[in-house]
């Protein structure tokens, strides 16, 4: 999203200087017969004048009267692009350059015949008319590391199209695409609202828009998100956090503000908005700042920016909230990601390990091509690949979101070009849907819990932070806190993950969830409501990310995660005591159950003592199948009985 800046097309031109000079030199027609010449000089003439519909009506003459003759095709074809009529010009290029003989004088012409041939696609006759501006034998030709690119990308494009990635996107319907320009499409981790930038006419200031999905499938009527985000000042390319409640777009020149358009973010509680905040100078610079797109949890922003030190003229930075709340110092992405070219409009994952993004950097269909790219290591991209075509076209792309679960693509076109339509900024762009191809999905399938966070003696709903941990790797990958109102969470999980998941508050026992997609079962997304029990003498928890081996009692190294936040909350509550109580089913004797009971107790206070918790205020206690949670009639209850408990004393 850039300002919006408009002069006449004349205006420019004539300030500019921005004809051709071919279009009103003096060349030489190759023919001898004196009606064609009068009319090739009286053409030159006109052009000379600035009256170019006179002139390009004696070249239409010339044309008609005497088709052999090549070089009023292309004096034509200079007008014609000058004055912003792309379709037409390609059209008197490519007869023109049909018509003469290669020619080192005419290496410009070959060049912008190779240009418009690839702005409408026509990537046969840009290669020919590429090889010609090389075959030319022209001194000084300047252009010739692109044309070199270009005829990559000539080929690259003509593989692509010959080898679909999937089916054409597909126009989204009413009550959609009801604005002249609609463009920035992102989706909820539950895909119940589609998020989106509008904009009625060329000439007016953007918005954001809000459509809501129903459980059958069909979507709303399109409404401004909230007067406290829309004014008279221009906003758009927002993003959102998986759960919704965190919102961060680009607005442009407002007071205060750190650069001519600047990042701003706002967070939902209820159904309200807070005022958007100017993000501030570690992540908006002096320059553009634009086009975000948040992690599932809001903790981690990309955005494209403008900013002196990059690697091209765009590039993309990242930038995290830190322990403290505060974004941190925004960074280039760096290679391979960023390139010398534009590099724009990234999209993240609900999943967290796969980018996508455009440039025109890197060989591809032409213009601004949709890039994936996947996460290797901490802060450590591979190497971008090509989403090929169809979703790749000769036209420049402009965005792309996938959903959570892999399955649906959102992305916005430029609508072919309409009469009277002449420059690319009046063109309509449109919003667009189709079904992911397997090979352009994100690595990883993301699903995702969602419920709310209830006090378990008054049932009110309560502000709680929800922790999402990888128990494989003991990382933190997903903070959110619920919602202060109604207590609404949403967790995003991944396919191939097995997770620990904390609800927590002040003054209330932790609650412990355990979630094992390791095994790729079930990955349908889940309603939970999670009930906090207040920190009071006789309240306990199950310590559901406890583990060891059958009939062992050794914690297993995937436990650590569990015990850290246990000793976290015998720090946070200094003065309770606690019991570690140790339960089993009723699978073997009833002395073996309460052995084992005992000593996997004692295995968690033998660990916490060892990290500095004080021993008397523990005590550990083994009490067999004595006191099942459920009938031992099933695996599932059995695995349910089999627990470790805390207990206040």
């Amino acid at each position: 999203m850039r300002r919006l800046l408009t002069a006449p097309l004349f205006v420019l031109l004539l300030a500019g200087g921005l004809l051709p000079t071919s279009a009103v030199a003096q060349a030489q027609l190759a023919t001898t017969n004196t009606k064609a010449k009068n009319l090739w000089d009286k053409a030159q003439s006109q052009a000379k004048d600035r009256d170019f519909t006179k002139a390009l009506e004696t070249l239409t003459q010339l044309n008609e009267k005497f088709p052999s003759l090549g070089e009023p095709y292309l004096m034509k074809g200079s007008l014609l692009k000058a004055m912003g009529e792309n379709s037409l010009a390609f059209e008197a290029y490519r007869d023109g350059v049909s018509k003469v003989p290669l020619n080192p004088g005419r290496a410009n012409d070959y060049y912008t015949l190779g240009e418009l041939a690839m702005s409408f696609g026509e990537y046969k006759t840009a290669a020919d008319s590429y090889q010609k501006y090389l075959k030319s034998g022209a001194k000084n030709l300047r252009n010739t590391p692109r044309v070199q690119r270009q005829l990559q990308n000539c080929e690259f494009a003509q593989k692509a199209m010959a080898a679909p990635t999937g089916p054409q996107p597909e126009r989204l319907g009413q009550p959609l695409n009801n604005f002249r320009f609609q463009y920035f499409p992102a989706l909820t981790a539950d895909s119940r609202f589609l998020l989106f930038t509008g904009r009625p006419a060329a000439d007016s200031g953007e918005d954001l828009f809000v459509s809501r999905f129903t459980k059958e499938g069909t979507i709303g009527e399109p409404t401004s998100i909230s007067p406290a985000i829309n004014t008279p000042y221009n906003e758009g390319a927002g993003t959102i956090s998986g759960d919704g409640k965190t919102l961060v777009f680009a607005s442009c020149d407002r007071p205060n503000s750190v650069g001519n358009c600047d990042l701003y973010i706002s967070r939902r509680t209820g159904n309200t908005w807070s005022k958007p905040q100017n993000l501030g100078r570690s992540v908006n610079s002096p320059e553009w700042d634009s086009q975000p797109t948040l992690s599932a949890d809001g903790r981690t922003l990309y955005f494209t920016s403008t900013r002196r030190g990059g690697k091209g003229q765009e590039d993309i930075y990242v930038t995290t909230l830190d322990a403290q709340g505060n974004w941190t110092a925004a960074r280039n992405l760096g290679e391979p990601v960023n390139t010398a070219g534009k590099d724009m409009a990234p999209f993240i994952h609900a999943s967290g390990t796969t980018l996508y993004y455009v440039t025109d950097g890197l060989v591809g269909m032409g213009g601004l091509d949709i890039y994936r790219c996947e996460l290797q290591a901490p802060n450590k991209w591979g190497m971008p690949a090509n989403l090929g075509y169809p979703l790749n076209t000769f036209e420049n792309e402009a965005s792309l979101f996938i959903s959570s679960d892999n399955r649906r693509g959102f992305c916005s076109r430029s609508r072919a070009a309409e009469p009277g339509v002449k420059q690319e900024r009046d063109r309509p762009v449109e919003l667009f849907g189709f079904e992911v191809p397997e090979i352009i999905r994100a690595r990883e399938t993301s699903t995702y819990t969602q419920g709310r966070v209830f006090d378990a003696v008054t049932k009110k709903p309560i502000q709680a932070d929800v922790q999402l941990y990888d128990l494989n790797t003991d990382e933190l990958v997903q903070y959110v806190g619920s919602d202060a109102e109604n207590g609404e969470y949403t967790v995003v999980l991944n396919e191939g993950r097995q997770y620990a998941m904390y609800a927590a508050a002040d003054k209330y026992l932790m609650k412990s969830l355990s979630f094992d997609y390791s095994d790729k079962r079930a990955f349908d997304p889940l309603t939970l409501d999670i009930y906090l029990e207040p920190v009071r003498a006789g309240r306990s928890i199950v310590l559901n990310n406890l583990f060891f081996d059958t009939k062992e009692y050794e914690l297993k190294p995937k436990s650590r995660t569990e015990l850290n936040r246990l000793i976290a909350f015998m720090k946070q509550y200094p003065d309770i005591q606690v019991e570690i109580s140790g339960h089993t089913d009723d699978v073997g004797s009833d002395d073996d159950n309460l052995s084992l009971s005992q000593n996997r107790a004692k295995s968690v206070y033998t660990y916490l003592v060892g990290q500095g918790v004080k021993a008397d205020r523990l005590r550990f206690k083994g009490y067999g199948e004595t006191k099942p949670l459920m009938p031992n009639d099933s695996d599932l209850h059995r695995q349910q009985n089999r627990r470790i408990e805390l207990r206040i004393l």
